[in-house]
């Protein structure tokens, strides 16, 4: 996976690892986003961030863009500090991993 490569070619230790398997939906991803400061979201070329804190977006905002065709949480999903990552771009792995 294109995410597990970045993070282990730029020496980013994982505390917690959970498989892509688990069945992680609507609520999973609205607590997670709910308790993030900023979430941003990649899909393709396109990158959507919410300030969670200045101008939070509604529910139905945040699962067009956290949830995959499937209904449940997309993957890779990172969250590090106050930041939720959901989908991999490599610009913003760097942006967010930048030492």
């Amino acid at each position: 996976m294109k995410a597990q490569g970045f993070l282990a070619e730029n020496g980013v230790d994982t505390q917690e690892t959970v498989d892509a398997k688990a069945k992680l939906g609507e609520s999973d991803a609205l607590r997670m986003a709910r308790e993030a400061k900023v979430v941003i979201a990649a899909k393709g070329a396109k990158i959507t961030r919410f300030d969670m804190k200045k101008d939070a977006p509604s529910d139905d905002e945040l699962l067009v863009v956290m949830l995959g065709p499937t209904g449940n949480l997309r993957a890779p999903t990172v969250r590090k500090g106050g930041t939720l990552l959901i989908g991999f771009s490599e610009a913003a792995y760097r942006e967010l991993f930048a030492r």
